[in-house]
C-alpha cells in the first residue's frame, strides 16, 4: 500500500508540473475530457456534486469534489482518491459502492483490437485514473 501511495504522489507531481499554466487553445485537457465523459453526470460539470443524475440517486449525497483538500487538512488525498476511482479494492470507509468501479470499466476498454502484440491494460487504467486525479487536483478551491 505504501508503494501505491508513493507511486500516486510521484505520478501526480509529474502530471501537475505545469498545472497552473493555461492550456493553449489547440491542446486537449485529457483530465477534463475524462471527467466530463465519466464523472460529470453525477458530480456535475464543475465537480460540485450537482450533476443531472445525482438527484436520481436516492439517499446518496454527492460530494463536492472541489473541497477534497479542504476536508483533508489542506492536503489533496491523491492515494485515497485513486482507490475510490479505481474501486477494485474494497475501501471500507467509502461505504456502499454506488459509484461505478472505474478500474473494471477502464480495463475492459483497454482491450486491444488485435491480440498479436503485447499490451498492458493496467498501464492504460492507471493513466486514465491519474488524469482524473490531476484534473480533480486542479479543481480544488483555493
Amino acid at each position: 500500500m505504501r508503494a501505491l501511495n508513493i507511486l500516486v504522489v510521484c505520478a501526480i507531481a509529474s502530471l501537475t508540473q505545469g498545472a497552473g499554466a493555461v492550456l493553449a487553445a489547440d491542446q486537449i485537457d485529457i483530465g477534463k475530457r475524462e471527467f466530463d465523459a465519466s464523472c460529470a453526470v453525477c458530480h456535475g460539470p464543475k465537480g460540485k456534486g450537482d450533476g443531472s443524475f445525482a438527484a436520481l440517486l436516492q439517499g446518496v449525497i454527492m460530494p463536492d469534489l472541489t473541497t477534497l483538500s479542504k476536508r483533508n487538512g489542506g492536503v489533496f488525498p491523491a492515494a485515497r482518491v485513486y482507490e475510490i476511482i479505481d474501486g477494485r479494492a474494497d475501501v471500507k470507509a467509502h461505504g456502499t459502492r454506488e459509484m461505478p468501479i472505474w478500474g473494471n470499466r477502464f480495463t475492459i476498454q483497454a482491450a486491444p483490437q488485435y491480440d498479436d502484440f503485447p499490451w498492458d491494460s493496467e498501464a492504460f487504467v492507471r493513466a486514465r485514473i491519474l488524469t482524473l486525479i490531476d484534473y480533480l487536483y486542479r479543481l480544488q478551491a483555493k
